[in-house]
């Protein structure tokens, strides 16, 4: 039992933290072919956190131990959350009932962590993105609640290893099949709002008066720098596993298969991001809470299609 938990959470992790900065790659390279430019090497997410761990931090005067408690909790707090999540149909090495709660409210510390470190520099740029950041997170939480209250709906059970269990195939197919629809199109907006990709942040964007999440990191450098970078990949990739979960409820029956697979769909989730991102603009900031509560909507309707 406890060589089975050490091989399901070592290849989780592996695929984790080995592959994670390759969909960046991805989407920046996705995004450089719609421009018609050549556009960056795929690894180069990995040149950068190799560069950046190479600086020395600089710190402002103002700056206490919370200021690198934001950079570190968005690492940890990933790869904790990847535990509790299956990737594909390879099953998560930490299952219990309620662990979905725990799953999204462990996100919720991070991003509390993250605000504070920005509210520790003593900016009002950095100010003023953390209180964006959590403004947005408070509409997007009930969109994600109504969505695993869907899902369990669905499955009959409190758990992510059965919330996204091979169930989920004979379900498409059934009357549950257009409340999964909804869902999938939620978890993909609550994906975006979540890793500040457009249309409701840029993360390229070097404009204060419009960025999010970029301008609360702006006092952070060096190895700082390259946790704050590294940890919003893990991110992508964890809150992208449910996603495709979702999407692609098969299994190879081996463990290898599996596992590509998984990865399979994580790129093409990639390239989808990277799609968005190139045809659409940047939301007017009034748009975004507009946006959000009609997911809220949009889920809740899930729910009392499955319900009925």
């Amino acid at each position: 039992m406890e060589a089975t938990f050490i091989l399901r959470a070592g290849l989780h992790l592996a695929l984790l933290l080995l592959f994670a900065p390759l969909l960046q790659g991805v989407i920046a390279r996705t995004k450089a072919l719609f421009a018609g430019r050549v556009g960056a090497p795929l690894l180069q997410p990995y040149f950068d956190l190799a560069r950046l761990l190479r600086k020395e931090c600089v710190f402002s005067r103002t700056t206490t131990w919370v200021f690198l408690a934001g950079p570190v909790a968005g690492v940890a707090v990933p790869v904790l959350a990847a535990l509790l999540m299956p990737f594909g149909a390879l099953p998560a090495p930490v299952a219990f009932t309620g662990d979905l709660l725990l799953f999204v409210y462990l996100f919720a510390l991070a991003r509390f962590l993250t605000v504070a470190s920005a509210l520790d520099t003593g900016s009002s740029f950095e100010g003023m993105g953390g209180a964006r950041e959590v403004t947005f997170a408070c509409l997007a939480e009930p969109t994600v609640l109504f969505c695993l209250i869907v899902l369990a709906r669905v499955a009959d059970g409190l758990s992510l290893t059965t919330l996204f269990g091979p169930h989920l195939a004979a379900a498409w197919r059934g009357p549950a099949g257009l409340a999964l629809g909804l869902v999938a199109v939620c978890l993909l907006v609550i994906l975006l709002v979540e890793n500040s990709r457009i249309p409701f942040d840029d993360p390229n964007t070097h404009l204060e008066l419009t960025m999010i999440h970029e301008v609360m990191v702006l006092d952070h450098s060096g190895p700082a720098l390259a946790l704050v970078l590294y940890g919003a990949a893990l991110k992508l990739m964890v809150l992208g596993a449910p996603l495709v979960c979702l999407l692609l409820p098969v299994t190879t029956g081996s463990m290898p298969g599996d596992a590509l697979l998984f990865l399979a769909g994580m790129l093409v989730l990639a390239v989808l991001i990277g799609i968005i991102e190139s045809v659409m603009a940047r939301l007017r900031l009034v748009r975004i809470p507009q946006l959000l509560i009609g997911t809220t909507l949009l889920s809740g309707f899930a729910l009392v299609l499955v319900l009925r």
